[in-house]
């Protein structure tokens, strides 16, 4: 099974008071997204299923592929490491999966899989990290791919 774990691109700070679920992206944020959106596109398998958190910022981020979506609640600010994972059907899925979301919840999910000593891995906005799960001579292993950002494309 692959993984690909996409941080939303970057957003709008939030307001005093305001809802951070209607964040949304900055100009530079929607020219991040773009360039991740086109080197994805040349990249994901096919049949690659495709959840976002229902924060405007990611919804936003996903749109720039232009691909139907799924938005679960579950990748949500404030999600945990045990909610993305039971959300990406990691690691027996039989097809690879694109979750678009948030920090720590990424970067807790990115250290518990790489087996980091710090809880929570650092993802730049807009980052990807592409992760694959293996057995070899019995032994699960969790492959790194990929790790690029949008200033890197």
């Amino acid at each position: 099974m692959d993984l690909i774990v996409w941080r939303h691109a970057e957003a709008h700070d939030a307001e005093p008071g305001g809802d951070d679920l209607l964040r949304a992206l900055t100009p530079r944020g929607r020219k991040q997204a773009e360039r991740m959106a086109a080197w994805l596109e040349k990249q994901l398998p096919q049949g690659t299923r495709v959840l976002s958190s229902p924060a405007l910022r990611a919804e936003q981020t996903v749109k720039a592929m232009g691909r139907k979506y799924k938005v679960r609640d579950a990748l949500s600010p404030g999600a945990t490491v045990q909610d993305v994972l039971e959300t990406a059907g990691w690691p027996a899925a039989n097809h690879s999966v694109l979750l678009v979301g948030h920090q720590p919840a990424l970067g807790g999910l990115l250290a518990h899989l790489l087996g980091m000593p710090e809880a929570v891995c650092a993802i730049r906005k807009g980052a990807v990290w592409w992760l694959r799960h293996r057995v070899r001579e019995g032994q699960a292993q969790t492959v790194l791919l990929a790790v690029t950002c949008p200033e890197r494309i």
